[in-house]
């Protein structure tokens, strides 16, 4: 009977060893120093480590989308006190700091996503060149972190006069079936980048890199081809402007290197032959442009190719131009006998009152030539 008895009393002491051994090692709930929530409220779980079964009770009102509340140890405890959840330990922490989680929208991203639903409709053009502006200033817009979709647009609305625009977007949100909608209203125009002028220009100016700046500006306050600011320094405009104005490429003309009624250096060239004198503009142009001259010395009116700054160039004959082989101008000459003289002063007489017409310079020319070939014979 006795020894019955110890058994057991044995037997039951072993087996209530096992539920003592376990119930040392059950984990402590245990206060966390940050915390970060996703939704709009803080549970016990979200505070504490081991919450087991209250884990699910909420306990706060989460901060701000995208803000960080602070809370004190004795709040939290207080707080958890009154959900029966007692036992935390809290080790050192003096503070909990409570983090909510966002999706920020950027005003920039807002931008894109509205040129991206016009982009190429309602006769606009690509996204990049589209300026946007909103009805209510939009600096940046937060939404909870759940709704991780891309911006769809559902619905557009654009009235190309005005250029408003209405425009529905759908989010997909992990958390809910039901995307969330976005709506935005403002206005939409198509612009173009173009150089324009940072001060007053006058028609004889010759724009500096400090004249021009490039600026966005309506496609419809700019008609015709923009011009580029790598294009519009070092060049002239066909017409004086004001700063601010937009320049188109026909605005813009190549610097007159020739003005009316200055002096110039006039060349007349020809193979074998430079000769300069002095002569006056009777027509403005730029480098490569065909203007008319007064020769001061025959004061006769010549034409020829401005080819640098106040100076005017006037072609002779060309290498090219067929003349009669050097051996026929020369086959009655004999062996010793010296060529004739030149009269240099009368030719160059001839050229300094130089015909006007190419072919008469030409002509002027070949006794030149024949000259030349009959001394090297």
């Amino acid at each position: 009977m006795i020894r019955t008895t110890l058994a057991t009393i044995s037997a039951l002491v072993a087996l209530a060893l096992p539920a003592a051994a376990a119930d040392d090692f059950i984990a402590s709930p245990t206060l966390r120093a940050s915390v970060t929530v996703t939704s709009d409220v803080v549970r016990v779980g979200d505070l504490i480590d081991n919450a087991g079964s209250a884990a699910l009770i909420p306990v706060y009102r989460s901060p701000d989308l995208g803000t960080t509340g602070t809370l004190t140890v004795g709040q939290v405890l207080s707080v958890l006190r009154a959900k029966q959840v007692i036992g935390v330990m809290t080790g050192e922490i003096k503070e909990v700091q409570v983090t909510r989680l966002a999706r920020t929208l950027a005003n920039k991203d807002l931008e894109n996503a509205v040129a991206a639903a016009l982009e190429r409709r309602f006769g606009l053009g690509d996204a990049a060149n589209i300026t946007v502006t909103f009805d209510r200033g939009v600096a940046e817009m937060r939404l909870d972190a759940s709704n991780t979709g891309a911006l769809q647009p559902v619905g557009t609305r654009y009235d190309a006069r005005s250029g408003r625009f209405d425009i529905a977007f759908e989010i997909a949100n992990d958390n809910n079936p039901t995307p969330t909608k976005l709506r935005f209203s403002g206005t939409a125009i198509e612009t173009v980048e173009v150089a324009v002028l940072t001060r007053d220009i006058d028609r004889t100016d010759t724009l500096k890199a400090s004249d021009v700046a490039l600026e966005r500006r309506p496609k419809a306050e700019v008609t015709g081809e923009p011009a580029s600011r790598d294009r519009s320094v070092g060049m002239q405009l066909r017409r004086p402007m004001r700063a601010g104005t937009p320049l188109r490429a026909a605005d813009i003309v190549k610097p007159d290197f020739v003005v009316r009624d200055q002096a110039v250096t006039v060349i007349f060239q020809a193979p074998g032959l430079y000769l300069t004198t002095r002569g006056k503009a009777i027509e403005s142009g730029a480098e490569g442009d065909t203007v008319s001259v007064l020769n001061l010395q025959s004061k006769r009116t010549l034409t020829g190719v401005v080819t640098g700054r106040g100076q005017v160039t006037i072609q002779g004959a060309s290498q090219s131009a067929p003349m009669a082989p050097a051996v026929e101008q020369t086959s009655s000459l004999k062996r010793d006998e010296a060529p004739a003289p030149v009269d240099t002063a009368a030719l160059l007489r001839n050229l300094v009152q130089a015909p006007a017409s190419p072919a008469q310079i030409a002509e002027a020319q070949i006794p030149q030539a024949r000259v030349s070939q009959a001394q090297a014979k």
